[in-house]
């Protein structure tokens, strides 16, 4: 990373713990350090004995548990860069994945410089990727819920003669649909709330999502993104 890198640290970050392995530079052997609570304090205790935050290079690799360290440890002074998990090199023979393991490969490459960095978001880039991946879960959700209705006639013969699903007529033509018994008619309209819900939840959110959009810093990418063809805003 820097001429005045003392250590390339490797941490292998999950929800239990944080994995630490340290590399030197030159050719010594990669150090594993042990394993620390997930969080700031015990972590920052356990690098504050391989030098000043400036001097090392941390490392680690995007996951679920987001960018948060990464911006508490820069705003500490420490150099941190998040790694594409999928450009991670391989060595032969490698195929046991522990924590151990992932943290010391990650300091040896990183002293190497084999790893590739992604962008660091600040926190109102992720949070306008958190409101898209919710309104994503919710179309995923609607289109479950809208599998299960269909299930539900397509085992009682019912078909929709139409051309396209969820559209006024259709749902003009589910409203004529009714079950011989109470307990049938019961689950269908539950149902067919269950897709009406999950309308208004796609419905919310992509207001939302365009709402928050215009004083979001990456607008005007937006808008030239909208100018090719096919592309529009929720694409």
């Amino acid at each position: 990373m820097h001429d005045d890198t003392t250590a390339f640290v490797g941490l292998d970050v999950h929800k239990e713990a944080i994995a630490i392995a340290v590399a030197d530079p030159g050719r010594a052997a990669v150090r594993y350090l042990g394993a620390v609570r997930p969080a700031l304090t015990p972590l920052t205790k356990a690098l504050a004995h391989l030098g000043p935050p400036q001097s090392l290079a941390l490392v680690y690799e995007a996951g679920p548990c987001g960018y948060g360290l990464a911006r508490r440890l820069l705003k500490l002074g420490y150099r941190c860069e998040v790694v594409a998990p999928g450009k991670i090199p391989h060595r032969p023979g490698e195929r046991i994945k522990t924590d151990r393991r992932d943290a010391l490969t990650l300091a040896s490459f990183a002293r190497s410089a084999e790893l590739t960095p992604v962008l660091i978001p600040d926190e109102r880039d992720e949070a306008m990727r958190d409101l898209a991946r919710a309104r994503e879960d919710a179309v995923r959700a609607r289109l479950k819920a809208r599998q299960q209705l269909k299930a539900m006639l397509l085992r009682h013969g019912h078909h929709y003669s139409g051309r396209i699903f969820w559209s006024a007529a259709h749902q003009r033509d589910l409203a004529k649909v009714s079950f011989p018994h109470p307990a049938q008619q019961i689950a269908f309209t539950e149902y067919r709330l269950a897709v009406t819900e999950a309308d208004e939840r796609v419905a919310r959110l992509s207001a939302a999502l365009r709402e928050q959009a215009e004083t979001w810093r990456l607008q005007p990418l937006l808008n030239a993104l909208m100018t090719l063809r096919g592309l529009q805003f929720l694409t």
